[in-house]
């Protein structure tokens, strides 16, 4: 009993013993929100890649083989082979390429954009066809339709989200009008964008190489904006702009009518790697896939899961976090060596209390529980205020940034930057109870050296010291 309440006594009567919770309410603090927000941005940066990519991405290698044949240019044979498996929810062809982007009545020398993608008023877009059903069925693109425009501005969305290429109601053009297409949010702001604006494109169509293009090679056609989505993922809603996959393939000369296809599965974690592996056969066993190996470690490249098309995005991540870990965690040792500190100076001054306790029949063995009780209410206090103050920041870490960015008019956070228009934090309950009773040992290793030291002092000595 004397042990718990003497340790009490001494914690507070001994101010220097709060620098030592002080310390301990930073590191954990600190861990928990840091940690939160690197686990945040790993998972929206994952589900932002998920929903642009579906579960499965099938790249066709349309090189022709050795032994001359090649892939045919149509999707419906594949897509009816990927849809057979009743693990596949959808499946949706997609047609990606190139472009250059100017505002109608601006348009450049085209040889001058082409050499120059980032001069004055051109951009390099992204050009993706798609049949809106099938995508509707396989990526998030309707949700990004209906998303509303960040902070407050003029609506800029589609007329209607379920035929989305279908013209501006407001879109009364001089002569004939022009196909439709949807733009990302942040390009439409950037190029001041909004329903009913005609923009033209320039591509270099398919099967001319680089070294032949020239102003008379370069296809160019003007369109207009029906609308603009926003898929919370920066880089994508900077640089591109939605077709209907069969108008981008007149567009580009009718020589490609896809270039990839997406996969969605009922239960990707349960069935992700299965479905790839008997994808592979199959398409490959029926000539719809070429067989493609990777030159570096020698697996099938054409059907890869999402994870794997943004291996290296997410590995980076995950890296950052870990290191961030490491370092926030010396924090956390430096505060357990100032209570280290604090408790040697504490037995030292405390030796003629400690000499009494023995008198009085104190065991060597309770006087070292004494002090490990002091060093135990110090990570106690400390690791408990720490953990609510860090998980509470990290529930509150995005209005929070917003208010501090608003009222010192500094950016703390540039969401023009990053794959996603918000600072997310994703609070793990065994990574904070790990970071709490990680404290919590640190503390009590580095106090048990002056708490052994108390227990072994000889009491005479201890009665002596002046």
């Amino acid at each position: 009993m004397y042990k718990t309440f003497l340790s009490w006594r001494y914690l507070f009567a001994r101010r220097t013993n709060w620098i030592g919770i002080a310390g301990i309410f930073l590191g954990v603090g600190a861990m928990i929100l840091i940690l939160s927000i690197m686990s945040g941005f790993l998972g929206e940066t994952r589900a932002a890649v998920r929903g642009s990519l579906a579960d499965l991405v099938i790249r066709p290698d349309f090189r022709e083989r050795a032994d001359g044949k090649t892939l045919a240019p149509e999707p419906e044979r594949l897509l009816a082979a990927v849809r057979a498996d009743p693990r596949v929810a959808g499946a949706s062809a997609q047609l990606s390429w190139f472009g250059v982007i100017t505002v109608k009545g601006e348009e450049e020398d085209t040889r001058l954009i082409l050499s120059d993608p980032q001069f004055s008023k051109q951009s390099g877009v992204n050009l993706v066809g798609i049949d809106v059903a099938d995508e509707f069925q396989t990526s998030e693109l309707k949700k990004a339709l209906e998303r509303e425009p960040l902070q407050g501005r003029m609506d800029t969305r589609v007329a209607d989200v379920e035929h989305p290429f279908a013209r501006p109601p407001d879109y009364h053009p001089r002569g004939r009008p022009y196909p439709s297409v949807i733009v990302g949010e942040q390009l439409a702001r950037n190029w001041l964008l909004r329903p009913g604006s005609e923009i033209t494109i320039y591509v270099p169509p398919a099967g001319v190489s680089i070294d032949k293009l020239s102003s008379e090679t370069v296809n160019n056609l003007s369109y207009v904006v029906a609308g603009t989505f926003r898929t919370q993922e920066n880089e994508m809603d900077l640089g591109t702009i939605y077709f209907e996959r069969d108008e981008l393939s007149r567009f580009l000369g009718r020589e490609l009518e896809y270039s990839q296809v997406l996969v969605r599965l009922h239960d990707y974690a349960k069935d992700g790697l299965a479905v790839k592996a008997a994808l592979n056969e199959q398409l490959i066993a029926s000539n719809l896939l070429r067989g493609t190996r990777s030159m570096r470690t020698g697996e099938l490249v054409e059907v890869n899961t999402w994870e794997e098309q943004r291996g290296t995005l997410l590995g980076a991540i995950e890296n950052e976090r870990v290191l961030m870990a490491i370092m926030l965690s010396l924090v956390v040792l430096v505060a357990a060596f100032t209570i280290f500190a604090i408790l040697s100076m504490m037995v030292t001054e405390k030796r003629r209390d400690i000499g009494i306790l023995c008198a009085l029949g104190a065991t060597p063995g309770g006087i070292q529980a004494l002090f490990l009780f002091i060093a135990l209410w110090d990570a106690v206090l400390g690791a408990t205020a720490g953990a609510v103050a860090g998980v509470w920041l990290a529930w509150k870490i995005d209005p929070f940034e917003r208010w501090l960015s608003a009222t010192f008019h500094v950016e703390i956070f540039r969401r023009d930057v990053y794959l996603f228009d918000h600072l997310p934090a994703i609070v793990d309950p065994r990574g904070v109870a790990s970071i709490v009773l990680g404290a919590f040992l640190c503390t009590l290793v580095f106090a048990f050296v002056p708490a052994w030291r108390a227990g072994r002092m000889h009491p005479l000595d201890a009665l002596r010291h002046e």
